[in-house]
């Protein structure tokens, strides 16, 4: 009587047993093996201040001693947080993580001092749909395209020291959002320090290594 009470699209839908995975197509996610994990896997790294994203991903490639890896999102060298890098096939995949959003914390330095309402305003002025053209330091065309916004909140503010966090599309350059913010106060703005947090479904939350 239960069964007949599924909706019609499920009442021809057949459960399947737990049945134990048939090596020959793949093994359970904790008993792959090695060669399997260095080709197919995926590492949440942590990237430090200072080197670039390439470097880090040529330290992995010696350290695993494997010949392809790739990251998804390219860290300024002095900013930290995720970098997913991809080992061997898995590069293909690291693709999907652009359609996915991007969560970033930034320390902002203003030039000089302005009221919280001001800043409250240009906040909400610049979250949405908003006009970019990278910054001359960056590794694509300098040309205007649009970019969504999706959360932008100042978490605290200490004199002209600003914390703020910003929930955007791959893509965004937060550099950019903090000069802007900077020039449409007035007295100018620059990025003191920047972590990133997210990207895509993947977060701080996994466990970064």
């Amino acid at each position: 009587q239960k069964w007949n009470m599924e909706p019609p699209q499920f009442q021809k839908m057949v459960k399947l047993g737990d049945d134990v995975t048939d090596e020959k197509y793949g093994y359970p996610p904790d008993k792959r093996p090695m060669k399997n994990l260095l080709d197919y896997g995926l590492i949440e790294l942590d990237k430090p201040p200072g080197p670039t994203s390439h470097e880090v991903v040529a330290w992995v490639r010696k350290t695993l001693n494997i010949q392809k890896a790739g990251h998804s999102g390219t860290l300024d060298p002095l900013a930290t947080g995720l970098l997913p890098i991809g080992l061997g096939e898995a590069t293909k995949a690291l693709g999907v993580l652009l359609f996915g959003p991007k969560e970033y914390y930034a320390l902002a330095r203003l030039h000089a001092n302005v009221g919280s309402q001001s800043l409250k305003s240009v906040v909400e002025e610049l979250t949405g749909e908003i006009y970019q053209r990278p910054p001359q330091r960056s590794a694509v065309k300098r040309e205007v395209r649009i970019r969504t916004v999706y959360e932008l909140e100042v978490l605290e503010e200490q004199s002209r020291l600003i914390l703020m966090r910003i929930l955007c599309q791959a893509g965004t350059y937060i550099r950019k959002i903090i000069y802007d913010i900077g020039e449409i106060l007035g007295p100018g703005a620059t990025m003191a320090e920047l972590r990133r947090t997210r990207v895509s479904n993947i977060d701080e939350g996994h466990g970064l290594v």
